[in-house]
């Protein structure tokens, strides 16, 4: 995502990848390594929307690499998507996203979004949060090395193809088919913002994409945190 930044402006939608990374940085500001031979790719392009629609470039991303892993597990139930940028195997962590955008007002000018898979190698416990998932590899279902090259070109091409179909016919059919993989619905899970807890049941994801809780006070959208089951 720094390289992304440094090539800009971009005069069209880019996939950047990295052989591997030193100084990767995630959600809240976290800070890992990648080693070589995951995916660590991020698409940068001019989405064309107002912010609060870019941000559900989060939801076509998961679903653009659920898709793109169902080409190399054998039982697709396997994968489910955890709000709000994680994909999951067998209930541990297998990729993660995340959203960075520029822009003045209320329209988003540039959109990078960074992607990184487990595909050969998992981070070791010591750069794992208090609480997260474990880590899984793909390799490990695969039984044999996976190209990330091979993976980032096929991910491309999902990719696109949801972007479009999110372009044209809007959040709607989108959230319908994610919440339809969506990892610990229907059950009990807790997020963590910057200020409270909130342990509750998970409801729903909204139409602006925040996740529902009901929660022993009522119903609550939450529109950023980390999940923990």
């Amino acid at each position: 995502m720094q390289e992304a930044r440094r090539r800009a402006p971009l005069t069209r939608p880019t996939w950047i990848a990295a052989r591997r990374q030193t100084a990767a940085v995630g959600r809240r500001g976290r800070s890992w390594a990648a080693p070589e031979g995951n995916l660590s790719a991020t698409f940068v392009f001019d989405p064309e929307c107002a912010p609060a629609q870019a941000a559900l470039y989060s939801f076509v991303a998961s679903y653009a690499l659920y898709a793109t892993l169902t080409a190399y597990v054998d039982d697709p139930a396997a994968l489910t998507l955890k709000w709000p940028n994680d994909v999951l195997l067998n209930d541990a962590k297998l990729a993660g996203i995340l959203l960075a955008s520029d822009g003045a007002g209320q329209r988003v000018a540039r959109l990078a979004i960074g992607i990184g898979v487990n595909l050969n190698a998992s981070p070791g416990p010591v750069l794992l949060e208090e609480g997260a998932l474990p880590p899984i590899t793909l390799a490990e279902l695969t039984e044999e090395p996976v190209d990330p090259l091979e993976f980032l070109a096929f991910l491309a091409e999902h990719f696109d193809h949801q972007r479009r179909f999110f372009v044209e016919h809007g959040f709607g059919p989108l959230r319908a088919a994610w919440l339809e993989h969506a990892a610990r619905l229907g059950q009990t899970i807790t997020a963590r913002t910057g200020r409270e807890e909130i342990i509750g049941r998970f409801d729903t994801v909204d139409e602006e994409g925040q996740l529902v809780l009901e929660t022993a006070s009522g119903r609550r959208a939450i529109a950023a945190a980390d999940v923990f089951f």
